[in-house]
């Protein structure tokens, strides 16, 4: 794997990163929690479960392979329970559904300063490393999950009575994690950013607004934190930026295309491509698209993660198409919009759906551009 100078994505197929739990698994997250296991043995069947999941990836012919996010709880959860200073309280948003169901969910909040006082995900790239002969794609939350989604209301005022104290910090931990990774052979990073994606909607945006903050203003922030997270990443390390609009047990939590953010987005952050939810009309359309500077691609999340409706080879083609007309066909690539798993309970999938959708994207990337 290699940067490509024309913008070109890493991968015609790629995928998201979290896969669905295993019944082993979500059983010995229980028994864990519930202190019937102890932590070696947690552990092993952690490693088992991870080790069954890199060679599905393979047998469905991905290049590209995660860990499924298998140590993590959820795809935030571990970067609280790992840094210093950071607790769960309950979110200012909740998901929903197409049948205007809502379900409550939980934050990020700073109670004290924040330290990164021990690794949060290198032990997952150093076994996944050795687990693989293909290439191994760490994910990591963005800066901006551990503070847009409590608004103004993000760490207690004794420790942060300034923000911008919180997020030099905030982006600290994020480097020095960033540094471990790369210094373990990570070459491939993808930062999971949803509160950009949820400031594409305006009744989110209004919230913000309500609460005393400039939604502008925090999209510009949230570039910047992602781009202090990165700065000392050398040139060889590929970055992609994953736009996500909620995903849990098949919810979502935001309407609204990219159009609001996209030229400011895709052109002041520092990443080699862009994977962005495109599964349903709630992305809006492709026209933004134009706004992806030469030198930089786009994975399409055209197959969806929530459903285990199989999407067509056909219908994907056409909307590849579609998305050809405002960028380069070539700077394009296929994966689902988002993981199967973002936290341990899953989407409303199969383990056998999941594995069809994969091997769906490398077909499909096969039919595109003609290799995966």
């Amino acid at each position: 794997m290699s940067i490509r100078p024309d913008g070109r994505p890493p991968f015609r197929a790629d995928h998201i990163g979290s896969l669905l739990r295993p019944p082993a698994l979500r059983q010995a997250f229980r028994q864990h929690a519930a202190k019937e296991i102890g932590d070696a043995e947690f552990v092993r069947i952690q490693d088992q479960c991870i080790r069954d999941a890199v060679r599905m990836q393979e047998e469905v012919g991905l290049e590209v392979v995660t860990d499924g996010e298998f140590r993590r709880g959820s795809y935030w959860g571990r970067f609280v329970e790992r840094t210093q200073g950071l607790e769960v309280r309950p979110a200012l948003l909740r998901f929903r559904d197409d049948h205007g169901h809502e379900v409550d969910f939980t934050a990020p909040y700073a109670t004290a300063l924040l330290r990164r006082t021990q690794p949060l995900a290198l032990d997952e790239l150093e076994f996944l490393r050795d687990a693989t002969t293909v290439t191994a794609k760490v994910t990591v939350p963005a800066p901006s999950t551990m503070h847009f989604l409590r608004f103004s209301d993000f760490a207690d005022r004794g420790a942060y009575g300034d923000a911008d104290r919180f997020f030099a910090d905030l982006v600290a931990v994020f480097a020095q994690e960033i540094a471990d990774l790369v210094s373990a052979g990570c070459r491939y990073l993808q930062i999971d950013e949803i509160a950009i994606a949820l400031l594409c909607d305006p009744a989110i945006r209004e919230r913000v607004a309500v609460a005393g903050g400039d939604p502008d203003v925090l999209v510009d922030c949230y570039i910047d934190l992602i781009n202090g997270a990165v700065a000392g990443c050398p040139s060889d390390v590929v970055i992609g930026v994953h736009m996500c609009r909620g995903n849990f047990k098949g919810r979502y939590l935001a309407d609204g295309g990219y159009e609001s953010v996209a030229e400011r987005f895709f052109a002041r952050t520092n990443a080699n491509h862009f994977l962005l939810e495109y599964d349903t009309p709630r992305a809006g359309d492709f026209a933004p698209l134009r706004f992806v500077p030469r030198g930089k691609g786009v994975v399409l999340g055209l197959v969806s993660s929530k459903t285990p409706v199989l999407e067509s080879i056909d219908a994907l083609k056409r909307r590849a198409d579609e998305a050809g007309r405002h960028i380069d066909l070539d700077r394009l690539a296929i994966s689902p919009q988002c993981g199967f798993a973002s936290s341990a309970a899953g989407n409303p999938l199969s383990e056998a759906d999941q594995r069809a959708k994969l091997a769906r994207v490398v077909e499909a990337a096969r039919a595109i551009w003609g290799q995966i």
